[in-house]
């Protein structure tokens, strides 16, 4: 436990790092690389116990999960599916020795590459997978099973691919109902399920299906859906079940849990970005960092940073950039690469692609870069101890 419960959890592509606060909101003790420097494309943590998990992997390594109960001084990894290593080392003794390889089966042989997303809610360890799929764990991360319900679900076969490839990337639980989940798959949207992952509804659908005359990206929307390239997504607190998300192309909010979404990017520079985060305790503050566009080098519009906040569910923006970089800005913010607290005023926290973490602990007002010269950072996740 840190001094002040609360700790950053930092995914790399070159493994994990935890930032401990060293005194309240007054400076951070950076402990990594961790998770034996492999990619880690995203962390998780329980508020009750402290402990730690790490998900990633790739192509070379095939995928793993780590975790740790010291705070990260330490990691126990399971792996979960073969890589190119594997077959490398099976078939040449002194590679295997070199890698301290074992040919000991692995629970789910080749039919994934990596986990992309971690959930832990109501006991459960949620991961997502690439090529998209859905893991559970009851036993804190040791043992695994799929939720078949997803594979099969009927509109599985024309599920497509973004840029990063078919990506399970999303997993937004419900606080009180652990029955009810939500998933951002890209390139296939939003789906739910309210019976545990045994049946899934597709949930893309526009509250105003004129909004796609305007637009004629290919990941724009269509045939009365939003783009299905959903890149992050958050629930709101309170009653009902309002959530936002940031798509390929625009910010858009539902208020029936994903039923129907309407469209809440006027007013901001780009259509384009990667996260989203909504306040703990306010449901109409929301924060985004939009960039210049896909095919125009994916960084700040101008090359001058800014989060942009709304305070009214997205109805008006308001770009918060002091302490940010107002020149020569060219980093990007990766989907999972935005993180919140719980404290009043509310902390935001952001990672980009140069190696920088920045924090804000006034809901945005203003900014500190508090770690650089990281490898490039792919998630960020916020743990307080409870």
């Amino acid at each position: 436990m840190t001094p002040f419960g609360l700790t950053l959890l930092v995914g790399t592509t070159k493994g994990a790092f935890v930032f401990s606060e060293n005194a309240d909101r007054g400076g951070w003790r950076v402990n990594g690389p961790l998770c034996d420097g492999w990619p880690v494309n995203h962390m998780a943590g329980d508020p009750q116990t402290g402990r730690l998990w790490a998900g990633g992997g790739g192509d070379w390594s095939g995928a793993a999960i780590w975790h740790s109960d010291d705070n990260g001084e330490s990691w126990d990894r399971v792996r979960l599916t073969k890589g190119t290593m594997d077959d490398w080392a099976a078939s040449d003794p002194e590679v295997a020795a070199m890698i301290g390889w074992s040919d000991e089966p692995l629970p789910f042989d080749d039919q994934f590459s990596q986990v992309w997303s971690l959930c832990f809610a109501h006991g459960k360890l949620y991961a997502g997978v690439k090529p998209a799929g859905l893991l559970v764990s009851e036993d804190g991360g040791k043992l695994w099973k799929r939720l078949e319900g997803l594979d099969n679900h009927p509109s599985a076969g024309s599920w497509n691919p973004g840029a990063a490839g078919l990506v399970l990337h999303t997993i937004v639980p419900h606080p009180e109902n652990a029955d009810k989940l939500w998933i951002g798959i890209s390139a296939a949207g939003v789906f739910a399920t309210e019976d545990g992952g045994a049946t899934w509804e597709r949930r893309n659908r526009l509250s105003n299906a004129g909004e796609c005359a305007t637009h004629d990206h290919p990941a724009a929307p269509r045939d009365g859906e939003t783009g299905h390239c959903v890149h992050n997504m958050m629930r709101a607190p309170g009653e009902g079940d309002l959530l936002y998300q940031q798509n390929h192309h625009g910010v858009w909010r539902s208020s029936d849990g994903g039923r129907s979404w309407d469209n809440r990017t006027e007013g901001l520079p780009s259509s384009f970005g990667f996260p989203i985060r909504v306040h703990p305790r306010d449901p109409e503050t929301i924060w985004t960092l939009p960039l210049n566009g896909d095919s125009a080098g994916r960084f700040p519009p101008d090359a001058s940073a800014a989060v942009w906040r709304s305070r009214d569910g997205g109805q008006s923006w308001q770009a918060l950039r002091e302490g940010l970089p107002q020149e020569n800005c060219f980093f990007t913010v990766l989907r999972q690469a935005m993180a919140g607290d719980r404290r009043d005023p509310a902390g935001i926290y952001f990672g980009t692609n140069s190696g920088s973490v920045f924090a804000s602990v006034d809901e945005g007002d203003s900014w500190n870069e508090i770690a650089r010269h990281l490898p490039t950072v792919l998630s960020v996740e916020v743990l307080e101890r409870s």
